[in-house]
């Protein structure tokens, strides 16, 4: 039980309710097996409550992995409807600007290279950022005036996928990103909108990658709970190197597997520099950083063969 469940989140769920999902089925299925260990669970990347889509939930020693989930790019799909623009920047928000412009298609073509490869923007003043030691979205409910400052981002694609007409113009567009960490979807439907001289806000989110997981491998809530009773999740898991498929195996002997889970220095390594996943056989032993010739754990897992336990 150490790895991952790619939960395809429902509209409505938060992210911190998809966890407490999972911990309740795993909860069920040991109820159901008369088990006794707990696991450690967590998310490797915020949805919004209003989002769809892809949320690798980390199992056991899985979850010393989340961090390199946050830092993963995402590709989202993303409708941005024109006309009206909300406080929280999607359809769950109160109006704050309308406009009557609606922007041609040829007009929607011409802006997007200004929206691809590194950009800069504001991120929502109704998202989870720290102002002064408090939750920007907080201070927005308060209705205080938040001045979020500009992040820098990656736009590493940006293609229309759907649209839909009003007269001579377009009412809504669909756009698939590909985008770095740290960018809002909801800014960047913001900052369009604007660029063609209009306002609009988004009304449908679903985010089809995160890292190195899919939603081919996603699975329903509905499932997840049938799988708990049943006392199979693990069938529905991926293992936790799937969260690793990037980087190259490194082969250690029991010694030197041993020496890494003690927290030592493998050195005169001939392997190239940079990060590898170390192996004990067919058991994951660390994530590693060669430096120079010298192999430093980066992070540990306390995975062993069951002889050694």
């Amino acid at each position: 039980m150490h790895g991952w469940i790619i939960f395809d989140k429902p509209h409505g769920l938060g992210s911190t309710q998809a966890v407490s999902a999972v911990k309740r089925a795993l909860r069920i299925q040991r109820e159901a097996l008369g088990g006794m260990e707990k696991w450690k669970v967590g998310h490797g990347g915020t949805l919004d409550p209003l989002a769809t889509g892809v949320l690798p939930i980390a199992i056991g020693e899985a979850t010393k992995l989340a961090g390199r989930m946050l830092d993963s790019d995402k590709i989202y799909d993303f409708t941005v409807a024109f006309g009206v623009q909300t406080d929280t920047l999607d359809l769950e928000g109160k109006p704050v600007a309308e406009s009557d412009v609606r922007p041609t298609l040829e007009q929607v073509e011409a802006i997007l290279p200004r929206f691809t490869g590194p950009i800069e923007q504001a991120p929502p003043a109704y998202s989870a950022i720290l102002i002064d030691g408090q939750r920007a979205y907080d201070l927005a409910r308060k209705g205080e005036d938040v001045v979020m400052k500009l992040r820098a981002v990656t736009i590493h694609g940006l293609t229309i996928h759907g649209q839909q007409p009003d007269g001579d113009g377009l009412s809504s567009i669909t756009f698939t990103a590909h985008v770095s960490k740290g960018t809002y979807i909801r800014s960047l439907a913001r900052d369009i909108a604007l660029a063609l001289g209009t306002v609009g806000h988004v009304t449908m989110l679903r985010r089809i990658r995160a890292g190195p997981f899919a939603l081919d491998t996603a699975i329903s809530l509905d499932k997840l709970d049938e799988a708990a009773r049943g006392g199979c999740i693990g069938g529905l898991m991926l293992p936790l190197t799937a969260g690793l498929d990037d980087i190259p195996a490194l082969a250690v002997s029991p010694d030197e597997a041993l020496a890494l889970r003690q927290g030592k220095v493998l050195s005169g390594s001939a392997t190239a520099t940079g990060l590898h996943l170390a192996f004990d056989g067919t058991i994951p032993v660390a994530l590693v950083e060669n430096q120079n010739g010298d192999i430093r754990v980066v992070r540990g897992f306390n995975l062993m063969p069951k002889e050694e336990k």
